[in-house]
């Protein structure tokens, strides 16, 4: 069964068209616009689901689809024939509903098959799945991005585990480990390396790994910060400033102004290291 691009679903598409664009390698081949799959009927005991970057099962939102399951809207698991085994990339959760409302027994089910997917396609597909499945966490995104081997994915983990930081996958808050994975993606790409691992650093050595340092909003100010006063301030100070408050403190008085998230966290850091100094006073910026 041969597949046109325009019957298929948009992430597929858009994954598709760009390896077009850019004329690079996609799925082993040179990117064409035809994809295509068959349509099989396989057991859901030779089914399997890569840990490697599939996400975790949802129980409630297993019991949530199996209350609303309806073949009207079913879609067919898509799946990676790759060495030997059947790779589910998209749809885990609707396989397991299906077991769930067979008895809990192992059944037939109708799955769209791709040959000639590697690990790191499946993975990259996994990570920009759209449609009516639950939204994939960041951590989820990331994780899936970095099995597929995203350069740019690669590269923003690197540069926050060279400030002594590190990404968190899993969403739990603990020391030193940046949850607000979204945020922080957004930063390092809207102001590049350098300067996002030099905002990293001053978080890192200011309030040394302290888990509310880390919140999304002091995220966004002090890369802000870095970016207005670069070259001006110095990091000595800063340090030492930001030493002197807990980070709360810019949390609870960032309530009492206006304006965006990232300016307003950058004014409190500003007038931390400013403090009663006229010496190191930095003016205000926009």
């Amino acid at each position: 069964m041969t597949c046109y691009i325009a019957e298929l679903p948009d992430t597929f598409q858009c994954l598709i068209l760009r390896a077009y664009c850019c004329g690079s390698f996609f799925f082993g081949v040179k990117a064409k616009c035809i994809l295509s799959y068959e349509e099989k009927v396989i057991n859901s005991a030779f089914l399997e689901i890569p840990a490697e970057y599939q996400r975790k099962l949802n129980i409630p939102n297993v019991e949530k689809m199996s209350a609303e399951f309806t073949e009207l809207i079913a879609n067919p698991p898509k799946v990676s024939y790759r060495d030997g085994h059947y790779f589910v990339f998209d749809g885990q959760h609707t396989i397991v509903t299906r077991r769930a409302m067979n008895g809990g027994q192992d059944l037939p089910i109708i799955c769209k098959v791709y040959e000639g997917l590697t690990e790191e396609d499946e993975a990259m597909l996994f990570s920009r799945q759209t449609g009516v499945s639950t939204p994939l966490t960041a951590g989820a995104e990331l994780r899936a991005a970095l099995v597929g081997k995203d350069p740019e994915s690669l590269a923003f983990v690197k540069a926050t585990e060279s400030t002594g930081l590190q990404i968190g996958l899993d969403s739990y808050r603990a020391p030193w480990k940046i949850i607000c994975i979204r945020t922080a993606f957004k930063e390092y790409k809207a102001y590049g390396a350098d300067l996002y691992k030099e905002a990293l650093t001053m978080l890192a050595k200011g309030w040394e790994g302290d888990p509310d340092s880390l919140r999304s909003g002091i995220l966004q100010g002090m890369v802000r910060f870095v970016a207005l006063y670069q070259g001006e301030y110095d990091p000595e100070r800063l340090v030492k400033r930001l030493q002197t408050i807990h980070p709360m403190t810019l949390v609870r008085d960032e309530k009492s102004l206006s304006g965006t998230v990232s300016y307003k966290y950058m004014m409190l850091i500003l007038r931390t290291y400013n403090g009663a100094s006229r010496r190191f006073n930095l003016p205000i910026k926009q």
